[in-house]
Formats: structure tokens, sequence, C-alpha cells
């Protein structure tokens, strides 16, 4: 297992989980892509999140994929695995696996469907996180959750031992400052941004580096900006955003629906020769002519060859 930095910085790409059919995982794709992940110079690898298309996948699988990329990952990296789930037994239970596997760290949001408020989430964790073996990053997804960890909130929680920072997929950057404000005196607490079109302006300002989707894709971009960003060279932060921006424009609007971020994302790594695009119920992965459009632009965007 790979030590996990404090605070975790850098780039921490979550996964997609390629598939062959709704319960069976794309060994070999599995395989290529994480080697194509890390190959980009990567700091980290996170499973089981929103890329990853967690909610919909069985625990069977899940636990397969744990066992499957912790193994091949080995020291390399630390592997984050996401825990979310709205039954508190099934977050323990995948958690444990993780632990036993040689994952470094885990990743949870509140739990979906059930309408809790904040002080609910807090006794919650209260409950919850002394009862897992591994450090645990907080997911703020409102999109999908319906609900935000409240920034002050987020600073009680970071006194919870075993609560070691925080990802936000809000794209909301004063919500993120404010985060930074309430936990200057918590260096060790890791903040880290979702949406990778922010990536270059939050490392600037003092965050600690970014789980971007698109690094399933081009990982070396995103590990180059987040250097670059680091080093505070704004002509090569300005230039490598542009790219990341030409990505997200060209490859996460091909679809009509919300899932197109991520038939994108699945779209472009099939395109690429490295797993299989098959997704998860109730997504499908995109028809002949969306898949022209991805194939097209990768084209365009070099990072596929004619």
């Amino acid at each position: 297992m790979s030590k996990l930095p404090v605070p975790l910085r850098g780039i921490i790409p979550p996964m997609v989980t390629p598939l062959t059919a709704y319960d069976t995982l794309d060994v070999a794709g599995v395989e290529k892509l994480v080697e194509h992940i890390l190959g980009g110079g990567v700091h980290g690898l996170f499973i089981l999140g929103t890329t990853g298309n967690a909610p919909a996948l069985s625990y069977r699988l899940r636990f397969e994929l744990i066992e499957r990329v912790c193994k091949q990952v080995g020291k390399r990296v630390p592997v984050l695995v996401g825990i979310t789930d709205s039954a508190f037994a099934e977050s323990i239970n995948v958690a444990n696996k993780a632990a036993q596997c040689g994952a470094a760290g885990l990743v949870l949001a509140h739990p979906f469907y059930l309408p809790a408020a904040q002080d609910q989430i807090h006794g919650y964790l209260e409950r919850l996180v002394p009862k897992l073996q591994l450090p645990v990053f907080l997911y703020n997804m409102p999109s999908c959750t319906k609900l935000t960890f409240d920034p002050g909130w987020v600073r009680k929680a970071a006194d919870i031992d075993g609560i070691a920072g925080l990802k936000d997929s809000s794209a909301n950057m004063v919500y993120f400052h404010k985060l930074q404000t309430l936990l200057r005196d918590k260096p060790d607490f890791a903040l880290l941004v979702g949406p990778e079109e922010l990536l270059g302006e939050t490392v600037l300002l003092g965050g600690h580096g970014g789980v971007c989707g698109g690094a399933n894709i081009f990982p070396k971009l995103y590990v180059d900006l987040y250097n670059a960003a680091v080093a505070k060279d704004i002509d090569k932060v300005n230039n490598l955003h542009n790219k990341v921006m030409d990505i997200s424009c060209a490859l996460y609007s091909v679809g009509i629906y919300g899932s197109s971020y991520l038939q994108g994302v699945m779209a472009a790594v099939s395109c690429l020769g490295i797993c299989s695009d098959f997704m998860a119920e109730p997504f499908v992965a995109f028809g002949p002519k969306e898949k022209k459009v991805i194939d097209e632009r990768l084209v365009e965007l070099g990072i596929k060859k004619k």
C-alpha cells in the first residue's frame, strides 16, 4: 500500500469503471486503463466515485474492482475508494474491503435519497468514521446528493479524528474559498476540486489538487497543469487551462442528457482502444453517430492520431 501524503496533493483521477455487461468487469480494460492513467504521472487513483458510476454497480462487482485495482497499483500511488451509500452497514463493508485490499483512503458523500440535515450528518460521521480503518475524504457533490456540506459544518468535521480532507464538486469557487478561509488553522486538511475546468485557479490560490475525470483520457495534461500552478507559472497555466477547456467543450457536451459527461469520457477511452464503453444501467454508451464525433474530436485535440 502506498502511504497517504498529508495533506493529499496532486491529481487523483476518478477512474471510470470498464464493463462488458451490466455486472461484468472488462478485466483487460481495467488493467489497461490503470496503466494508462498511472503512466501520466498522477499522484493517486480514485475508484467507485461518480465518474466510476459506483451507485449503479453491485457490491460483488465493487469488491472485485477494489481487489483488482489495489493489487495492480500496489505501492505506486495511493488508491482511494468511494464508500458512499444510503446504508450505514454497506459503507462499512466497502470500507473494510478497501482496507483489506491495501487502499490508502476512503471517499464519502452524503447518504443519498435520505434528506438528512447538517447536524444529522455530523452525528452520522461521528458514529461512522471511528468504525473505519482508513482516512476519510468528504465528497461535496450537490448535483447528485441534493445536499451541500455547509462550510462551517466542514470546519467542525475537520476536528473529527480520521477525516483527512474534502473533494468539492460543486463548481462554486466562492464556496471553495470559504472552506479555505475556515480551514486556515488546519494545514493538513486536503481541499481538492472536482471540476477540471477549475483546476488551475484552485491550485494557484492554495488548493491541494484535483480529481479530474479527463485524466482518464489524457492524464499527463492535468499533471502538467497542476505542476505549473504549483510553480506559479501563469503563462503555462493559461496555456494548459485552455487545453483542458478544449477537452471539456469538445467531449463532454456531445449528448443531450445529464449523463453526457460520463458518456463522453467512456466513449473517449473506448476510441483510444483502452477499454469498453459499456455503461451500467440506466445509462447506455453513445451510438455510432455520437461516437464518431468523439473520435473526430480526439484527433482534432491531438490526443489521437489519424
